[in-house]
């Protein structure tokens, strides 16, 4: 029985990738801060839920003591807050973002780096916001562009010891996070789907996971062209 790592897997895409998982007969091991969404996904045959908060690096120790040989580590959890007034820079609500969405992260790949098999493979969980600089994101899209550095860094350095790094750059996708915006989501996906995207791209140690293609491929070429055209539409967004 193969065996997976899941962190922020007590709702959205974590919670459904833990589902998906588990249907396809891999040992679970569902993390989160939610007990009792912890209690329910172990009612699943083959979930193990491990509860502890990422910005906790002893508690991330403790939890996670006795795994070994980890065929996959998905680091998924994360958070997302706007600045809404630059002229009034919230750095409380910057350093918020970024300790959880990027030195969070650090601390899950200190501890569980050393538990995944020869062979096996590690997740970071990005978003496509860091393909292109959108408003009022200072802090969540830049955080983000630091995990899909990371991520690719890690591809270099870990290749030698025969561990597989995956970037995973979704797009909208309708969990309880971005329930909460305040903005018309283009091509808009559930949980479950952006799941489904994520395990094909998994299975198959794509370097990039990004999804769904038109949107995604729709951002890069903005990305691609010269700054100027995208920062055009990027201050026309916010005069609407």
């Amino acid at each position: 029985m193969k065996t997976v790592l899941i962190t922020g897997a007590t709702s959205g895409i974590g919670k459904a990738l833990c589902s998906l998982y588990q249907q396809l007969g891999w040992q679970v091991f569902a993390c989160g801060r939610n007990q009792d969404s912890l209690n329910e996904l172990q009612q699943l045959s083959g979930v193990t839920g491990l509860n502890f908060d990422i910005c906790d690096k002893q508690k991330i120790q403790e939890s996670t003591a006795d795994l070994s040989e980890l065929d996959l580590v998905i680091l998924n959890a994360g958070s997302c807050e706007y600045i809404d007034d630059p002229m009034k820079f919230d750095s409380a609500l910057f350093e918020r973002v970024v300790r959880t969405n990027l030195i969070a992260v650090g601390y899950c790949l200190e501890v569980l780096i050393p538990k995944i098999k020869v062979g096996g493979q590690l997740a970071l969980m990005s978003s496509s916001a860091s393909y292109l600089p959108f408003p009022r994101a200072e802090a969540y899209g830049a955080s983000k562009a630091a995990v899909s550095y990371l991520a690719k860094s890690l591809s270099v350095d870990l290749a030698p010891h025969n561990i597989s790094v995956s970037l995973i750059n979704p797009g909208f996708v309708k969990t309880p996070l971005t329930d909460k915006n305040n903005f018309a989501m283009a091509m808009l996906i559930s949980a479950e789907q952006a799941a489904t995207y994520i395990e094909k791209g998994l299975s198959r140690r794509k370097h990039e996971i990004h999804f769904p293609p038109l949107f995604t491929y729709l951002l890069k070429f903005f990305a691609w062209l010269p700054d100027t055209i995208w920062r055009y539409f990027a201050i026309r967004m916010l005069q609407k």
